[in-house]
């Protein structure tokens, strides 16, 4: 039996990348997965076949995650169809970076919609469920410059850094209810995105990380699944820093 045999995952934005890694993890370990994204293409088809070739059941679901009235239609629909949700992830996010003298009104609402209105939109669906099964673990997908900042990124260090705070509101409120809420900021992760850059940049970045590497999308998975268990049953309102030591 895995770490998590017999539960259900909710994973937002999971048809690639981190949500991807963590959705495969999840699964590896016997949670049934139902994950969203904007919409269920060829690709996220792809990542639901790849999931439930785990030997779990898996349904992708076409949402707008920043959209409040969609997300209680998705929350009521996986509840119906999985009979329970017992790990939350909020994963769904985006960039659109800018100086903040040249940063757009709709580049500020974007990010924050997306990132951070998602997560409030799927925690205040998920917490009925949650609250009468007297038990559930909520994880929040922050960043480190959500922690420190960074120039050029303040609407999304901002959505970051609340998705932390709502974390620790959230583990202070639900705690006594049997429900944990943690969030993950991953450092410098190689991803899509990532690989974008020019192997110069990369190697810039590894100078400043003590373990002089990026990190894989594995490597914040596995934190996730250590949150998402029991084995983290005493750990609620944290934030674990996935950044190969850059940000102590």
């Amino acid at each position: 039996m895995g770490l998590l045999t017999g539960k259900t995952a909710l994973i937002t934005g999971a048809a690639r990348g981190i949500g991807k890694a963590i959705a495969l993890k999840f699964a590896e370990e016997g949670a049934n997965i139902a994950f969203t994204d904007l919409v269920i293409d060829e690709n996220g088809e792809a990542t639901r076949q790849e999931i439930e070739a785990k030997g779990v059941k898996c349904v992708g679901y076409a949402s707008n995650a920043a959209d409040f009235a969609q997300t209680a239609e998705v929350v009521e629909k996986v509840h119906a169809d999985f009979g329970s949700i017992d790990i939350l992830v909020n994963n769904a996010g985006i960039t659109k970076d800018g100086l903040m003298m040249r940063m757009s009104e709709q580049q500020w609402d974007m990010v924050i919609n997306v990132n951070l209105k998602s997560a409030f939109n799927f925690i205040h669906a998920c917490t009925p469920i949650m609250m009468r099964q007297k038990a559930g673990s909520i994880i929040n997908m922050a960043s480190v410059v959500g922690v420190h900042g960074n120039a050029g990124q303040a609407n999304y260090a901002a959505s970051k850094a609340g998705m932390i705070a709502l974390a620790k509101s959230i583990a202070q409120e639900l705690g006594s209810r049997g429900i944990r809420a943690n969030a993950i900021a991953p450092g410098f992760i190689l991803t899509d995105m990532t690989a974008a850059l020019s192997d110069e940049v990369r190697a810039e970045w590894a100078k400043k990380i003590p373990l002089r590497r990026g990190g894989t999308p594995e490597d914040v998975a596995n934190i996730a699944t250590f949150l998402a268990s029991d084995m983290s049953s005493y750990v609620s309102g944290q934030v674990i820093q996935v950044d190969g030591g850059m940000n102590m």
